[in-house]
């Protein structure tokens, strides 16, 4: 009874924050405003969110901007842009924060070739500038150091997260994920998009970690889900409706996970049992899921410390400090063993709700 009612006041808190981040009627081209007085209620900070409909990206922009207010930010001057996962939208809305007088930039970009254009703006008007949870390519963090520019980008180190998912995996055994007893684990591959560095990493080093085990595999369907729960549930559905039966699913991201679930019990198959399926995020639902048995694990993407450190670079820009040109942060394994400790770990971690109403 009492893990429950922790995992209720986890589900509880965290839901909130989504629907927070839903009440202020958020449309990809207008930005949320709207805080708080200090020695930084009248600077200006922009954002840009890849797309603001991302379930985690959501929990990590509330955070973000619930800690900038509780470090004397105005929320009136924290201007918030979805870029509706288009890279020309997202630069037009970094040109407009420019124009608007923009102290400093926190952008999510759509895709890390973007980045390059986006730095060039912010550098030449003199903006310093941190990307958050997409990380530009090596070449393009490279440029900063060579330059000297006032970029970062603070985030986990994607290759972490599929290795994370490959160890969840080899958890389970190969006893228990072998159903058909063929010596070899079917599995179905649910990617996040195709340009995207962390999708990548995530795909590659979730099987090699897994191989490296010494345990053969064999994939049967390798889509792209673009992070989004119902495309996966599709995808899902379409390979098993074809007679493919993977013994387990590993997906880039928990939403695609819970996708995977919806459409593995519309298959009529029982996930945790029949299926295994693996994420990344800890988002509430996969928290819920695992506890349930429906999900085998994921990888907690810790948005807590991610959107505080983000923040933390942000005020030492502002303050004429330098930052690294990487700031990392660790993921961390989810599974039935530990949920309680990760769920109690995200329930005090978190700034409070700041009076964040975006």
């Amino acid at each position: 009874m009492k893990k429950k009612l922790v995992c209720y006041m986890v589900m509880a808190a965290l839901a909130f924050s989504l629907l927070v981040g839903c009440s202020s009627q958020v449309v990809e081209e207008k930005p949320q405003e709207a805080v708080t007085l200090s020695s930084y209620s009248g600077t200006k900070v922009g954002v840009c969110i890849y797309q603001i409909s991302d379930n985690f990206m959501t929990l990590f922009n509330n955070e973000l901007v619930n800690y900038l207010v509780s470090k004397g930010f105005s929320k009136n001057n924290i201007i918030v842009y979805g870029s509706a996962n288009s890279e020309s939208i997202q630069l037009s809305q970094v040109e407009k924060l420019i124009d608007e007088g923009v102290d400093a930039l926190i952008i999510n970009p759509v895709n890390s070739s973007v980045a390059r254009a986006i730095t060039d703006k912010a550098v030449s008007n003199g903006i310093p500038l941190v990307y958050i949870n997409r990380e530009p390519s090596g070449e393009e963090e490279l440029r900063w150091e060579n330059y000297g520019f006032d970029v970062t980008y603070v985030g986990c180190d994607a290759r972490q997260s599929g290795i994370y998912q490959g160890e969840l995996v080899l958890d389970l055994g190969l006893d228990e994920l072998d159903k058909n007893g063929d010596g070899v684990i079917q599995y179905f591959m649910i990617e996040g998009a195709p340009e995207n560095v962390d999708a990548g990493y995530r795909t590659m080093y979730s099987v090699s970690t897994i191989k490296n085990a010494g345990v053969e595999m064999e994939c049967l369907l390798d889509e792209v889900g673009n992070w989004d729960r119902v495309t996966s549930k599709l995808l899902v559905r379409e390979g098993l409706s074809q007679g493919l039966i993977p013994e387990l699913v590993i997906c880039n991201n928990d939403a695609m996970a819970l996708g995977a679930v919806d459409a593995i019990k519309s298959g009529k198959l029982v996930p945790g049992k029949d299926i295994y399926v693996v994420g990344v995020d800890a988002l509430p639902e996969t928290i819920a899921a695992i506890e349930d048995g429906d999900i085998a694990g994921t990888v907690f993407n810790d948005y807590i410390l991610q959107s505080h450190r983000a923040a933390d670079a942000v005020m030492n820009y502002l303050q004429g400090n330098g930052n690294e040109h990487y700031v990392g942060c660790d993921y961390k394994k989810v599974s039935a063993k530990n949920v309680q400790v990760i769920m109690k770990m995200i329930l005090n971690s978190g700034s409070g709700d700041g009076g964040q109403d975006n």
